[in-house]
């Protein structure tokens, strides 16, 4: 076992061990630590805590010491420094021609590095840039390119439900989302119904998608013919989360079909409808 805290950088981002000595540090402190980019400045979102070494990957960097008042002072001149390094590099974007669109710009805390994020639709020679921006800030300029998602995670925004981004607020990785899970989960394919405001299929998709797998296992599939109360039955829609089901039923062969709701539970499936061996019946549309 071994003692650790657990230090975040950015809103939402990745929490990191670090070793914190002798100290006790509380949830909420600042402190300032050694990475691999250099002196920074980060929140203890773990306070002191013992895990298994596989856990901690180590060996963990130590705590560089509490943050001070001036610490608080330098942290917001930074703040201030990338804001007119944003205005700086749009310039010198525009000046050399590049299909590029910048989204942030961070500076670390000792001011040793500073790092511009940009999108762009493909690759882009930023050679130049780099030498320009090297002679105006005289310190180390890393350009990093990111993708739709990092970019909506940096700049956040109001989601379709009317919250703030998952991303940018309580997501520190993203996950992979397949347009399966809307399928489970009886969603309209309709691509402004089931996108974030990146673009992409949104991230909440992921979060009832093993609740659906469990429940899509005991419901039966549009078509299928089942045992009902009432007499044998075909499937003509269902609803997942209720566990109930619409089908058209006959009590006797002689009598016309009619149409009764049923919960899953209270019917048997007989006979699973014929479907293409390239379809699984649970991706089939359901009303």
């Amino acid at each position: 076992m071994v003692e650790i805290i657990g230090v975040r950088f950015k809103r939402a981002g990745k929490i990191y061990y670090f070793d914190p000595g002798a100290e006790q540090f509380e949830r909420g402190q600042g402190v300032i630590v050694e990475t691999v980019r250099g002196v920074e400045y980060g929140i203890c979102e773990l306070a002191n805590k013992m895990v298994e070494e596989d856990a901690a990957f180590m060996p963990l960097r130590k705590i560089v010491r509490r943050a001070t008042d001036a610490d608080l002072v330098t942290l917001e001149a930074n703040r201030q420094r990338q804001k007119d390094a944003f205005g700086t590099c749009l310039a010198r974007i525009a000046a050399h021609g590049l299909g590029m669109k910048l989204v942030d710009v961070e500076l670390t805390f000792d001011s040793a590095k500073i790092i511009f994020y940009f999108t762009a639709d493909g690759r882009v020679d930023f050679r130049e840039l780099v030498k320009d921006l090297a002679s105006i800030f005289r310190m180390r300029i890393e350009l990093r390119q990111i993708g739709v998602r990092d970019e909506s995670k940096l700049l956040n925004g109001i989601g379709v439900c009317g919250r703030t981004l998952c991303c940018s607020t309580f997501l520190p990785d993203f996950h992979p989302v397949s347009i399966k899970m809307a399928k489970d989960q009886n969603l309209s394919l309709s691509p402004s119904k089931i996108s974030g405001v990146c673009g992409r299929l949104m991230c909440c998709l992921k979060y009832e998608e093993e609740h659906y797998n469990e429940l899509n296992k005991i419901m039966p599939g549009v078509g299928d013919i089942i045992q009902t109360p009432d007499g044998q039955g075909e499937v003509l829609s269902t609803i997942i989360l209720r566990q109930t089901l619409r089908a058209s039923v006959c009590k006797k062969p002689s009598d016309a079909p009619t149409i009764g709701v049923y919960r899953a539970q209270d019917i048997k499936i007989i006979k699973r409808a014929e479907v293409p061996e390239y379809v699984n019946y649970r991706d089939r549309r359901r009303d």
